[in-house]
């Protein structure tokens, strides 16, 4: 007896009418994004308030959707415990927790024990060499609490990709790092989701690092899908005018890269 093929569930990180907010208040209202694949940095874009924190806390555990779900290759991670999930998503705040007393070194080394907690040992060289890509290599001796906005930013991603998530969720990692160190982080990271088959979600403020830095773009706009494709294809002189109010034009440079040059700000009747 021939029995009919199983549905062969969806690949990547998927989100399916989720909604989640605080309070009674939902932030998200019915998002639905198309699945995220492994191997590609996907940009997080949208205005301040749109909903792009409450997303990825969504993801990670730390707000329990009202409705919908997100999966990760047919797995809903919304019926995870947090234990279970950490195994897959591993999530990087905007603000980072109050630095304890702990060593750059320890505190990657912690990261990483924490990952797997039945693991015999833990591979030291590739702390060591997580640290030199990351260029803080000379601060493994240095104390959490001794370090500066930016440097605790880059310590708290070593301590995320020490992990060796499936799914990276980061928001808005660049934000205290200079211009040197935002370029740097961008490789590192599509270099690593490429390398390891991530899925990094990540917010990005900058419309030319998303442009420039990733494969992907999903742009929100007051809890709702507004696109989701190729950067290019997200982030048009339309979009800009209906999602962040500008008047903008999307041109190549003289390398041929694309770039934002926003001329001022959308006119309403009134």
């Amino acid at each position: 007896m021939t029995h009919p093929a199983l549905p062969t569930p969806p690949s990547g990180l998927a989100v399916d009418a989720l909604s989640a907010g605080y309070g009674r208040e939902d932030v998200l209202r019915q998002l639905s994004i198309p699945a995220l694949a492994a191997g590609e940095v996907t940009a997080l874009l949208g205005p301040n308030g749109s909903g792009k924190s409450t997303l990825l806390k969504a993801l990670a555990g730390l707000i329990r959707p009202r409705e919908g779900r997100a999966s990760l290759d047919g797995l809903d991670l919304t019926r995870l415990d947090h234990g279970e999930r950490a195994r897959h998503v591993v999530y990087l705040p905007q603000s980072l927790p109050a630095a304890v007393h702990l060593r750059v070194f320890e505190s990657v080394l912690v990261a990483a024990k924490a990952s797997d907690a039945m693991a015999q040992s833990v591979d030291l060289p590739a702390i060591d060499r997580l640290l030199e890509r990351l260029g803080i290599a000379h601060l493994a001796l240095h104390y959490l609490d001794a370090l500066s906005g930016g440097q605790k930013q880059l310590v708290g991603l070593a301590q995320a990709l020490i992990r060796h998530p499936r799914v990276l969720l980061l928001d808005e990692p660049l934000s205290a790092l200079d211009l040197n160190y935002q370029f740097h982080v961008m490789r590192l990271l599509q270099q690593e989701t490429r390398e390891h088959g991530l899925i990094s979600l990540i917010v990005l403020h900058d419309l030319n690092v998303a442009l420039q830095h990733a494969d992907r773009a999903v742009m929100i706009h007051e809890g709702a899908l507004h696109g989701a494709g190729e950067p290019a294809d997200v982030i048009t002189p339309a979009s800009l005018a209906a999602v962040y109010g500008v008047q903008a034009r999307v041109e190549a440079c003289s390398r041929g890269r694309r770039q934002v040059l926003v001329d001022g700000l959308e006119e309403h009747p009134g």
